[in-house]
């Protein structure tokens, strides 16, 4: 069960099993369903999420209902709605599992208290930061000025584990695109 979150912290970060045993008393797993929510919009993300397997997603809708689909977490990468977290304010974001999903959740107050005390578990933070980070400038910068098809041929590049495992509504409402849209890109390729 924290086999992964041991080899994430460990290999990346240095944790060693000592400090891994502190890490994961504050860790608890939590098996999803398919489509079970971990955070709707307006409510404050007090949770971290590691996932063990299957897929998270963050996403938001529009005025019309459509969904805007931001960020993936897949196995063994960390996932929550990063601005709510930090500030502990009203998400504008939700937060679903898109397939059954087993995670390992931290409470915001327990992360915190690990990164403040255990130099190498704050690697790991400072870390995620970093990736949150470039993935939004690349996913921003590199979606600015692109046609559709421009998208999904980035999105087969950069992200190929995003359109072997998921369903076309959820990838077209990452691509910004209709299904029947994402339909006719992928017959043009």
């Amino acid at each position: 069960m924290f086999d992964q979150l041991f080899h994430y912290l460990n290999n990346g970060h240095g944790l060693s099993p000592d400090q891994f045993e502190v890490v994961r008393e504050f860790f608890t797993l939590r098996r999803l369903k398919r489509k079970d929510f971990l955070l709707r919009q307006g409510k404050i993300c007090r949770h971290m999420y590691f996932v063990n397997s299957g897929c998270l997603r963050l996403f938001t809708t529009n005025t019309e209902g459509q969904e805007m689909t931001r960020y993936f977490a897949f196995e063994d990468k960390f996932g929550t709605a990063l601005t709510s977290f930090i500030n502990q304010e009203p998400s504008f974001e939700f937060m679903q599992s898109v397939t059954e999903s087993e995670v390992l959740e931290i409470r915001q107050e327990d992360y915190y208290r690990l990164v403040d005390e255990i130099p190498e578990f704050s690697s790991s933070y400072r870390n995620m930061l970093e990736q949150a980070y470039m993935t939004s400038q690349q996913r921003i910068y590199g979606f600015q000025g692109y046609s559709a098809l421009e998208r999904l041929k980035w999105l087969m590049a950069n992200h190929p584990k995003i359109l072997s495992k998921l369903s076309s509504r959820v990838i077209a409402s990452y691509l910004g695109v209709t299904q029947y849209t994402l339909s006719r890109l992928k017959s043009e390729l």
